[in-house]
């Protein structure tokens, strides 16, 4: 072998380490993050005449970092939750918009569909005001009276009236999956949100919705960085197919048939560093300490 011949194949097999070396670097497992807990102001039950800051510091001492709000709500000032806010030191993890289910963006009536629209607008505003950065909408109903072209055609139209008051707000439009006939697997909800071009629209990721129609791990591959919010919750097949649909959700977290530790990987594995967001029957103070534990361990276990 010549000399020039010599170099050219040793800098060559250099640059090979080199750059094996800098794939291995940059596609070597992120340290995990750890996923904060949070649980809805309508879980905690407090002791007669609690007010909302005693039921936010219940939530504290039994150790989330968040509570999820149902807004507009004309008893829940953004005084009052600012409030108790700082008294607790909890940050408002999620906001629910009330109006989409009663009067859902599908809706043949436009004057219904106006009823969420501007439901959404005011709690994008009030999420704004709080510090949160996601706001939850069901998109609509797939029914025997609205087809789904019209459901997907009606949602897109709504939110897009809403995306400035997202943007305005700093507070992000977060659509989820929920049991409506619409948008069933994560390939659809990543081409939903896809539709608006639009960082201020995303996918909250129900956990336990998903089950009734496949796995919830395969969700996440499909959402990458769309995922803004998780709701947590358990589902069971058996006890939906012997005691009704419905009865599935009547189990504890991590009794039933979600595979935690393949959805949370799947979660992490997209660089979520957000919250996991309690959705199951609430109660006193031990009641939420069951929870904040059982949480741990799905979470971050």
């Amino acid at each position: 072998m010549d000399r020039r011949h010599f170099l050219l194949t040793s800098a060559a097999a250099i640059a090979g380490t080199l750059t094996r070396e800098s794939l291995a670097q940059n596609t070597a497992a992120p340290t995990a993050v750890k996923i904060k807990k949070a649980v809805n102001l309508g879980m905690i039950k407090g002791a007669a005449g609690a007010s909302i800051a005693d039921r936010f510091k219940m939530a504290r001492d039994a150790g989330f970092e968040g509570v999820e709000l149902n807004l507009p709500d004309d008893n829940l000032s953004v005084e009052i939750l600012q409030d108790a806010r700082a008294q607790s030191g909890l940050e408002i993890a999620g906001i629910i918009c009330t109006p989409h289910w009663s009067f859902p963006l599908s809706d043949p009536d436009p004057a219904k569909r106006e009823r969420t629209v501007r439901g959404l607008q005011l709690a994008l505003r009030q999420g704004g005001e709080l510090g949160c950065t996601r706001v939850l909408l069901v998109p609509g109903v797939v029914t025997e009276r609205v087809n789904y072209a019209q459901c997907w055609e009606r949602a897109v139209e709504g939110i897009k009236r809403c995306v400035e008051t997202a943007e305005q707000s700093k507070c992000a439009i977060a659509i989820e999956n929920v049991w409506n006939k619409f948008i069933m697997n994560g390939a659809e909800a990543a081409r939903f949100v896809d539709e608006f071009k639009s960082p201020w629209v995303g996918w909250h990721f129900d956990i336990g919705n998903c089950v009734i129609n496949g796995w919830p791990e395969h969700w996440p591959q499909l959402l990458g960085k769309r995922i803004l919010n998780l709701h947590i919750k358990e589902f069971s097949r058996k006890k939906a197919n012997d005691e009704g649909m419905g009865k599935g959700f009547g189990v504890e977290l991590g009794e039933g048939d979600v595979n935690w530790p393949a959805v949370m990987q799947a979660v992490r594995d997209t660089g979520y560093t957000g919250y996991g967001i309690a959705e199951v029957p609430g109660g006193d103070a031990q009641r939420l300490q069951f929870l904040s534990e059982r949480m741990t361990k799905l979470l971050n276990g």
